[in-house]
């Protein structure tokens, strides 16, 4: 691959598996990315000038064909199957993270402006929940809106499949595709969104028909938008605690305060509810599983959650475009390494014992051996990766997740037999 990228074009002192290490494992055990520290981590094999005059275009391909391959490898059969998702033939979970990068960036990875950042940097990230897998991962533009890369989504959608997003990707022509390919979606309605009655093809008062309700579960049939994107779905609506509805009222008023705005009569109604999307049939996706099945995408934000308060991919202030790239793609192929193991070791643990593995508490554990894991692969590999397996039982013990016996975790909830919850 690197010679097929260009990244080497004649032999070197510093090799491509070198360089790939030190993007990987060697960014891990650093909390500030400098050349310098990377020149000390590979125990100074090459100078920060000539380090430097690495990062090029052919480096970003090189990298990029590395995290292309990761991922294919990583792709397994089902791990993990709760009774509940039987009717789906994959879960897909969609999100997407943004940061700020170096100013000098702007005319690569423009951001909104203004009282905003100039640059920023966004990632998207696909991850499937049935095989416990990460799918793929796109670098963005800062400015650009998650609805404008919705559409490529339907690309990794294929029939039976279920789609979870959040309101950022929620596009009616996307739910349109999805329906046609014989997919499935998840998603919170967007407040605004045009609702007809699926029977009389009446506009819905849905401020009225809530307030009017008189339980605290909603399922209805419903067309959602107009005749250019008419979406047949179901509506289902849970009833907030008022403890809740009055959290939410809260922050969107200080929300709306900050753009010098004031909230909707309508919207602030709407507080008093969590509404949901689906054009699932009941009998794949009943009501009591709607609000735990939602929760799976906690799943995507944990991993943004570690990529940066662990990996700290937002953290390089590197003002050249070539080597912010690689570090961001060094850091993204480790995240999905990471979470290949975290799948593997979380699938026997649950199997054999009905514990998780903490997600955090694995990057942890990584990111303390990383340092000391590179040293020990650039002296012998193979006897490396020998000390680091008979190591594995040891990390897994001090990763299991602690369980707190009054509140279930979202795969107990989703195995058991109380499936149902209230948002919170």
């Amino acid at each position: 691959m690197a010679k097929t990228t260009g990244f080497i074009q004649r032999q070197r002192k510093f090799s491509a598996f070198e360089f790939v290490l030190l993007m990987t494992i060697g960014q891990t055990s650093m909390v500030h990315p400098s050349l310098s520290g990377m020149v000390e981590a590979v125990r100074s094999r090459i100078s920060r000038v000539a380090l430097h005059l690495r990062f090029t275009a052919q480096s970003v391909e090189f990298l990029l064909a590395c995290l292309k391959m990761v991922f294919e490898y990583s792709v397994r059969p089902a791990s993990i199957t709760p009774a509940a998702l039987d009717a789906f033939k994959r879960v897909h979970i969609f999100d997407s993270s943004s940061w700020d990068i170096d100013p000098k960036l702007k005319h690569v990875l423009p951001g909104s402006g203004g009282g905003a950042s100039d640059a920023n940097c966004k990632v998207q990230a696909g991850y499937e929940y049935k095989s416990g897998s990460l799918g793929f991962f796109a670098l963005t533009e800062g400015i650009k809106p998650d609805q404008a890369y919705s559409n490529r989504l339907v690309d990794f959608v294929e029939k039976g499949d279920l789609m979870l997003t959040d309101l950022g990707y929620f596009k009616l022509s996307v739910f349109q595709q999805i329906t046609a390919k014989g997919a499935y979606f998840l998603s919170k309605l967007l407040i605004g969104t045009t609702l007809l009655n699926a029977d009389t093809s009446e506009k819905i008062d849905l401020r009225a028909t809530l307030r009017s309700f008189v339980g605290n579960t909603l399922e209805m049939n419903v067309i959602m938008g107009n005749d250019k994107h008419p979406v047949p779905c179901r509506l289902i609506g849970f009833r907030a605690t008022k403890q809740i509805a009055d959290t939410r009222r809260r922050k969107l008023r200080k929300e709306a305060k900050k753009k010098g705005r004031t909230p909707s009569k309508n919207h602030l109604a709407l507080c008093d509810w969590t509404l949901f999307v689906t054009n699932a049939p009941s009998e794949m996706l009943p009501v009591t599983i709607v609000f735990s099945l939602y929760r799976l995408r906690w799943q995507i934000e944990l991993i943004f959650k570690q990529l940066k308060s662990v990996l700290r991919i937002h953290s390089s202030h590197t003002a050249k475009e070539c080597r912010l790239k690689c570090e961001i793609l060094g850091k993204l192929i480790m995240a999905v390494i990471i979470h290949s193991i975290h799948s593997s070791l979380n699938a026997t643990l649950w199997t054999t014992r009905k514990k998780e593995v903490s997600f955090d508490k694995l990057y942890k554990r990584i990111q303390e051996r990383a340092f000391s894991l590179l040293q020990s692969i650039l002296h012998n590999v193979v006897t490396a990766i020998k000390q680091f397996l008979r190591e594995i039982d040891r990390l897994v013990s001090s990763c299991i997740k602690t369980r707190q016996p009054s509140r279930k975790t979202t795969l107990e909830l989703l195995e058991g037999s109380h499936a149902f919850g209230f948002l919170t």
